[in-house]
């Protein structure tokens, strides 16, 4: 069973902070699914994400290497952008599943264009143009999902205090 949340004109600022709030329950590892039209914010809350996790590195998008792996501490994070993939059998040549042992966070755009070859998402996320400004939905799978979803129901704002 899912638990889902919702948040509609969400700006930058604030899908960045909402990024930084569901950092903490990522941080011993899981899989997210971003979905969205292009332009949609993706790569925005991934970059979010993985600098909330602090990679310690510039986050690149991957739109041509189709991944970028980092570290934080001993977790393993793996940044995907399956835009430019025909299908699920061309992440057999990604290495995919060698990525996936141990800790590790892995973050998908696109994973519609894969589904048949990723691990399950722990969170989906979708995000939605709402003119200048988006809508995000959140639906949360198992216990890391869940413990991502309480972060954001918390403080939905996504700025706890972190400035």
């Amino acid at each position: 069973m899912s638990a889902v949340f919702e948040a509609n004109g969400i700006d930058e600022r604030e899908l960045t902070g909402m990024a930084r709030r569901i950092a903490a329950p990522l941080a011993g590892g899981g899989v997210v699914y971003l979905r969205g039209d292009l332009g949609a914010g993706k790569t925005t809350l991934a970059r979010a994400l993985l600098q909330a996790l602090d990679v310690g590195e510039r986050v690149k998008s991957p739109t041509y290497s189709l991944i970028e792996s980092y570290r934080s501490g001993d977790l393993r994070v793996h940044h995907l952008d399956l835009y430019r993939i025909a299908g699920a059998d061309e992440l057999e040549w990604l290495g995919l599943a060698d990525l996936v042992y141990g800790p590790s966070l892995v973050v998908v755009e696109w994973p519609d264009r894969g589904l048949s070859g990723l691990p399950p998402a722990d969170l989906e996320i979708e995000l939605r143009h709402a003119g200048e400004k988006r809508d995000l939905r959140v639906a949360a799978h198992g216990s890391i999902g869940q413990r991502a979803l309480r972060a954001l129901q918390t403080d939905p704002a996504g700025d706890g205090g972190i400035s």
